[in-house]
C-alpha cells in the first residue's frame, strides 16, 4: 500500500507531540532490589547481520544490563562464531557461570519467529532491509534498522506502512539525529537565526555503479545464495563479502544491486540532517536537476518554497552548510560553526522551536519499546530521507531534470523515471505488508 504525504505528516505530528508529552521513564518495577534490571524486565534482542556495523552494536548491547542478546543471525559461520564467543564470554563473566543461552542462526526467519525475542536489530546489506524489517514487524517485533532504510522508494514506503499497520516501534539508524551538534544546528536554522535559508549544501560521495566484479571461489563458510537474497544472481567476489567483514566496512555499498553508492550510504546521514533543518521531514523537494542543467553546476534539489539544496559545495569542515540571508550554520561530526560566531551560544526561550531531543540512538529506541513513544528517526522519517537519496540517484542515472510530487510520491509526467521507484526481486523473495 502506497503512503501519502498526509500519512507522513500525521506520523510526524505524533512524533512531535510524543516528544513533549511522554518522558522516557523506566518504572521502578523493572529493576531488582540491587538497582539492576530484573531478568524478567530485560528487553530480549535478536541481531541480524553480524558484520562491521553490527559488531559495534553488539558491543554496545553487551554493555547494557537492561537488554539481553538471545539470538544472532548471519550467513557466514566464522563471523557467527566470533560474535557468539564474545557474547558467551561477556555473559559468563556477568552471571558467574558458563553461559550457553545464545541461539546462533543462519536464516533470519528462524530468528524473527522466536517468541522469546522482543525486538530485532538489522545491519545487513541494504537490499535485504525491507524484507527483513517488514517480516519482523509482522511477527510482532520492534525494529532498529540501519540506514539507508531501503534500496528503493517503494520499499521504504512499505516499511513505513508496516510500522503503522502493526504498531511497531521503529528506529532508523541515522545516529546523527542523536548528536547535540546536529540537533542544535538544525534548531538554529528552524528558528530563523540566520534568516530565510537561501541555499543548502550537502557533501556526500557519488552514486552507485553496476557490479561486474570477476568470479572468485566462494568460501565454504559462506551461504552466498542467501547473502544475495533478492539481488540478482552473480558470482562471489571478496570485495562484496570479505572474510574479515566484522573488521572492515565491505564495498557492497558501491554497487546498485546492494546499496546505491555513498550517495545512499552517507547521504542517509547528511541529507537527513538537511531535511531536518529545513523542516522537511516526511516531505521533500519538488525538482531534481542534474549538474549539467543546474546553474550551480552541482546536482540541485529545489523545494516548493524555492529553496535550493546541492549535492556538494559545503565549505571548510562542513558536511551540511545552511546559508541564510543573515548568516550560516555549518555542521559535521564533531564540528559546528556559525556566522555570526555568537550564534553557537544562543539560548532558547519559551516560544522557540525545539526539535525532538535524543542523546543516544540506542537508548531512544529502547525507551520507545518500553513506553511506546515514537523514536527520533521513525520509519516515516527514514523513508523521506531515503527518498531524497533515491531521487538524486535516479536523476544521475537518467541525466535529465525531474519533477517530483511529495504529496502523491511520484514523478510528474515521467514514466521512465517512475520505473526506478521499485525493483524486481529474485525468487522466491518478495515484499508483503
Amino acid at each position: 500500500m502506497r503512503s501519502t504525504r498526509r500519512d507522513f505528516m500525521r506520523m510526524a505530528a505524533v512524533t512531535t507531540v510524543g516528544a513533549a508529552a511522554a518522558p522516557s521513564i523506566i518504572p521502578a518495577s523493572a529493576f531488582g532490589a540491587d538497582g539492576k534490571t530484573a531478568p524478567g524486565n530485560r528487553i530480549s534482542i535478536g541481531l541480524i547481520g553480524m558484520g562491521k556495523m553490527m559488531w559495534g552494536h553488539l558491543r554496545g548491547c553487551l554493555g547494557r544490563e537492561d537488554i539481553q542478546v538471545v539470538a544472532i543471525c548471519d550467513v557466514e559461520t566464522d563471523r557467527l562464531k566470533k560474535c557468539s564467543d564474545l557474547i558467551k564470554e561477556t555473559y559468563s563473566k556477568r552471571y558467574g557461570k558458563d553461559y550457553k543461552g545464545i541461539a546462533v542462526l543462519h536464516d533470519f526467519r528462524e530468528l524473527i519467529a522466536r517468541p522469546d525475542i522482543d525486538a530485532v536489530m538489522i545491519a545487513t546489506p541494504t537490499n535485504w532491509h525491507a524484507i527483513m524489517a517488514i517480516e519482523a514487524m509482522k511477527a510482532g517485533k520492534d525494529v532498529y534498522c540501519e540506514k539507508p532504510l531501503a534500496l528503493t522508494i517503494r520499499e521504504a514506503e512499505a516499511i513505513a506502512e508496516a510500522a503503522r499497520r502493526y504498531n511497531r516501534i521503529f528506529q532508523t539508524g541515522s545516529q546523527q539525529r542523536s548528536d547535540y551538534k546536529f540537533r542544535f544546528g538544525c534548531e538554529l536554522v528552524r528558528n530563523g537565526t540566520i534568516g530565510k535559508v537561501k541555499m543548502v549544501h550537502v557533501n556526500v560521495g557519488g552514486p552507485a555503479t553496476d557490479c561486474y566484479l570477476p568470479a572468485e571461489p566462494t568460501p565454504k563458510t559462506l551461504d552466498w545464495d542467501m547473502w544475495l537474497g533478492p539481488a540478482p544472481m552473480r558470482p562471489y567476489n571478496a570485495i562484496l563479502a570479505p572474510q574479515d567483514n566484522y573488521k572492515v566496512f565491505p564495498a557492497w555499498r558501491r554497487y546498485r544491486d546492494y546499496c546505491n553508492g555513498s550517495l545512499y550510504d552517507f547521504g542517509a546521514h547528511h541529507f537527513d540532517i538537511a531535511q531536518w533543518g529545513l523542516g522537511m521531514d516526511c516531505s521533500g523537494p519538488v525538482e531534481i536537476i542534474p549538474p549539467q542543467f543546474s546553474e550551480h553546476k552541482l546536482l540541485t534539489f529545489v523545494y516548493a518554497d524555492g529553496t535550493p539544496m546541492t549535492h556538494g559545495g559545503a565549505s571548510g569542515k562542513a558536511a551540511i552548510e545552511f546559508i541564510g540571508e543573515n548568516g550560516t550554520v555549518k555542521v559535521n561530526r564533531g564540528y559546528l560553526e556559525t556566522d555570526p560566531a555568537d550564534l553557537i551560544r544562543h539560548k532558547w526561550g519559551a516560544g522557540d522551536i525545539r526539535v525532538y531531543e535524543s542523546n543516544s540512538h540506542m537508548t531512544n529506541w529502547l525507551d520507545g519499546i518500553r513506553t511506546r513513544r515514537p523514536c527520533i528517526c521513525t520509519a516515516d522519517v527514514g523513508c523521506s530521507t531515503l527518498t531524497v537519496c533515491s531521487l538524486a540517484s535516479i536523476a544521475y542515472r537518467l541525466n535529465e531534470p525531474l519533477k517530483w510530487n511529495p504529496e502523491k510520491r511520484n514523478f510528474v509526467d515521467n514514466p521512465t523515471a517512475g520505473r526506478f521507484l521499485a525493483r524486481g526481486m529474485r525468487a522466491p523473495w518478495k515484499i508483503s505488508v
